[in-house]
C-alpha cells in the first residue's frame, strides 16, 4: 500500500481541501465593502411608499428620512449612491440576491430576520400601532375580534398583529403600504395596523376619518440590513452611524422628518 492511499494521507488531504474551501468562502463573503469602494458606488434598497421615511416627492424623486440616511452613508464612504425602490415584501430578497448592498427601508430587527440577514445599530426611532376611528371602542386586542384589520404583508406590524390579535379578527393583508392605507381610507377595512409615521400622515390627509391611536403593537427602532457575513461593510456602516449620533446628525434627520430627536437608540 503506497503512502498516498493510506487513510491518514487521505484525511490530511481532505482536511486541506476543506480549509481551502472555507477560506475561499470567507474571502467571498467579505467582499461587499471592497466592491463598493472599488466601484465607487453603493446600491441601497429603499421604500417609496412609506412617508416620511421613504416616498416620492412632487419632483418625482425619492425623499424622506431613509433616503437622507442612504445619501449620508454614501457621502461618508466617498461613493455615489444608487437607490433601488423595493416593497416591504421583497426588500430582504434584494439583499440576499445581491441586488442591493444595504437595505435602508424602515426595517425592524427580529429573530426571524436575523436568521437570514445581519443588522447594523439602530439609526432612527419607530413604533407600530393599531389605529381606528374615535367612535370605535378598542381598548384591548380582544376588542379586535369581529373587526377587519388592514396590514402590509411581511411588515413587522403584520407579524406582531398575527401574534396578538384574537382568532376572530379578520386580518386583510396587502402587498404595499399605499394599498393598505387606501383600504382603510376607502372603508374596505375598519382598522389599520401600521407605523406611527404612516398613520400620522394618513390622519393629516384624511381628518374626516377621525382616526386615532388605539393599541401599541411594538416599539421597533429602524436598523439597516446587511447581507449575512458582510461584517466589514456592517462594521463600517456602524462606525458612520455611531459618529452621526455623537455629532447630532442623526437627531437632525429625525427632527426634519419626524418632528422629534431620535433619542436613545439601541446599538
Amino acid at each position: 500500500m503506497t503512502l498516498s492511499s493510506t487513510p491518514t494521507r487521505r484525511h490530511f488531504q481532505s482536511g486541506l481541501a476543506a480549509i481551502a474551501l472555507l477560506a475561499s468562502l470567507g474571502a467571498h463573503a467579505q467582499t461587499a465593502l471592497d466592491d463598493v469602494l472599488k466601484a465607487k458606488k453603493i446600491t441601497i434598497a429603499i421604500l417609496t411608499d412609506f412617508p416620511p421615511y421613504g416616498f416620492v416627492g412632487t419632483d418625482l424623486k425619492p425623499q424622506g428620512l431613509d433616503i437622507d440616511m442612504a445619501n449620508y452613508i454614501a457621502t461618508k464612504l466617498g461613493v455615489a449612491v444608487e437607490l433601488a425602490p423595493v416593497t416591504s415584501a421583497n426588500r430582504v430578497a434584494y439583499l440576499q440576491s445581491k441586488k442591493a448592498d444595504l437595505v435602508i427601508s424602515s426595517i425592524g430587527k427580529n429573530a426571524e430576520r436575523e436568521k437570514v440577514i445581519d443588522f447594523t445599530v439602530a439609526y432612527s426611532p419607530f413604533f407600530q400601532a393599531v389605529f381606528a376611528a374615535k367612535t370605535m371602542s378598542i381598548k384591548s386586542f380582544a376588542d379586535l375580534a369581529g373587526k377587519s384589520v388592514g396590514v402590509t404583508r411581511g411588515a413587522i406590524e403584520d407579524q406582531e398583529l398575527t401574534k396578538l390579535a384574537p382568532s376572530g379578527t379578520d386580518i386583510k393583508r396587502f402587498e404595499d403600504n399605499n394599498v393598505t392605507v387606501s383600504s382603510f381610507v376607502s372603508g374596505q377595512v375598519q382598522v389599520i395596523a401600521t407605523g406611527a409615521s404612516v398613520a400620522g400622515n394618513l390622519m393629516a390627509k384624511n381628518p374626516q376619518l377621525g382616526a386615532e391611536y388605539k393599541l401599541l403593537l411594538k416599539d421597533s427602532p429602524n436598523f439597516i440590513g446587511v447581507a449575512k457575513g458582510e461584517d466589514a461593510l456592517r462594521a463600517k456602516v456602524n462606525e458612520i452611524i455611531i459618529a452621526a449620533k455623537k455629532s447630532g446628525d442623526i437627531d437632525k434627520m429625525a427632527v426634519r422628518w419626524l418632528g422629534r430627536p431620535a433619542g436613545n437608540l439601541p446599538e
